[in-house]
């Protein structure tokens, strides 16, 4: 097949802001636009306001093609990076393709609709530095591209179904969500961590990622006849996640856990679903490929704003009493009280509680899965779910300190970054780190 087209949601907001470096049309009547514009609704309409020219109305969707695609680029104005995380801030981004606005429940959609494999480029320059290893940026490249295709069958066949999403569950004493693109029905993927980073051509590329980009094009990863929907994060810890465990409750053979190395710690018990195997692997440094203080690798993995993450492999916070219950009650929006207690009621195979039981003196509530866990015990997010909790200074069974000392960043599931780029500059091949992260995948070309 051809190389498809994708539509990424870049920013959602009341008015929208942006520049046409180059000529545009007006898609279907064919006016051509160039310099600043400004849309925002008005009475169920869209107001385009160009700086040279009149003011006109769409009722709910524009779009504004170049006329080369190749030279012609829109800068938009005041996207928010890293929603919800402790590195949130706002860019001004520039891209190239179609920018396409949507009103859509009184609040305007920007989306960019561009050629996959420049989205590529620009996903390997946005996630990590495009002067990373070529193994590993060729790595990176296959199961971004892998996740994405992954993610246009997924919502192709959710609108041919009619499918209603189901991210919760709520039974007596338990809330147990998941957070996936479920909420993505207007584009294929949004352009932030939520799904992959995507900054346009914000992020100067590299011949270096041009050719990773280049040398796997169309490339992806089938497992059993299908195409891989291929996960990673910032560090797994020593041991990946099973998908399951963090998403829907269904199993993917290719996401399972596995020790991140080549040989197993003979002086651990890597049953980490058992409370004290998991403790004693968190309070410890055992040795993984993401186990590195080398900043040469981490710069690869590690930008600007995620250089502000420090200890991340093994990490440790420390919360009062005071602290941890306004804390609980301002992100879940329920009183338990005083916390008593924060106790694991289900671990995965990387040590991350999949439950959590928070015990306190009003009410008791078991929550999951680990980035609903992570939500609440942290103004954005705890950096994983790979956690114990130990307790200081109780005063009639009410502890004055909580102290949580943890292990990796992110989900845990797939490929580890930071591990993977270990083993790039190991001298491992891309195929020989894809197939350690993903079990019994096969890489196949999707497209020339």
């Amino acid at each position: 097949m051809e190389e498809p087209n994708i539509t990424v949601g870049i920013k959602e907001d009341k008015t929208v802001d942006f520049e046409l470096h180059g000529d545009y049309k007006l898609s279907p009547e064919g006016a051509v636009y160039s310099g600043k514009i400004s849309v925002y609704s008005e009475d169920g309409n869209l107001v385009i306001e160009p700086a040279n020219g009149s003011a006109f109305r769409k009722e709910e969707s524009v779009e504004f093609v170049p006329v080369n695609y190749h030279s012609a680029t829109f800068l938009l104005k005041d996207v928010t990076i890293g929603i919800d995380f402790h590195w949130e801030r706002k860019e001004d981004q520039q891209f190239r393709g179609t920018i396409k606005l949507i009103l859509d429940k009184g609040r305007i959609n920007a989306i960019n609709i561009l050629r996959l494999e420049d989205y590529l480029l620009s996903v390997i320059s946005s996630e990590m530095s495009a002067s990373s290893t070529a193994e590993f940026l060729k790595a990176h490249a296959v199961i971004s591209r892998s996740w994405l295709l992954a993610q246009i069958e997924k919502r192709i066949s959710t609108d041919q179904l009619d499918f209603s999403y189901e991210n919760k569950e709520e039974r007596d004493g338990e809330l147990i969500k998941w957070y996936d693109r479920d909420d993505h029905y207007l584009f294929d993927v949004c352009a932030d961590d939520h799904c992959q980073r995507y900054q346009g051509i914000t992020k100067a590329s590299t011949e270096n990622a041009r050719l990773a980009v280049e040398e796997t094009r169309g490339m992806f990863l089938n497992y059993d006849g299908e195409i891989c929907d291929a996960r990673f994060s910032k560090c797994c810890g020593g041991i990946s996640e099973r998908y399951e465990n963090v998403w829907d409750n269904i199993s993917k053979p290719y996401l399972r856990s596995i020790i991140d190395n080549d040989t197993e710690p003979k002086e651990y018990n890597l049953d980490l679903t058992e409370s004290d195997a998991a403790e004693n692997w968190i309070k410890n440094r055992p040795p993984a490929y993401c186990n590195t203080d080398d900043q040469a690798i981490l710069s690869q993995v590690l930008l600007d704003y995620d250089k502000e993450t420090k200890d991340f492999f093994r990490w440790r916070v420390e919360y009062t009493q005071s602290e941890l219950s306004s804390l609980i009650r301002a992100r879940t929006d329920i009183d338990f009280g005083d916390i008593q207690a924060l106790i694991p009621i289900e671990r995965g195979p990387s040590g991350r509680l999949v439950k959590l039981k928070i015990m306190g003196t009003i009410r008791s509530l078991i929550i999951g899965k680990e980035l609903e866990i992570r939500k609440a015990l942290s103004e954005s997010h705890l950096y994983s779910s790979a956690f114990v909790v130990d307790t200081e200074e109780e005063v009639d069974g009410i502890p004055g300190k909580f102290i949580l000392t943890g292990a990796g960043w992110g989900h845990g599931v797939g490929l580890c970054q930071i591990g993977a780029a270990v083993m790039g500059s190991s001298g491992y091949t891309y195929d020989k780190i894809l197939k350690h992260y993903f079990s019994g995948v096969n890489i196949t070309k999707y497209y020339g």
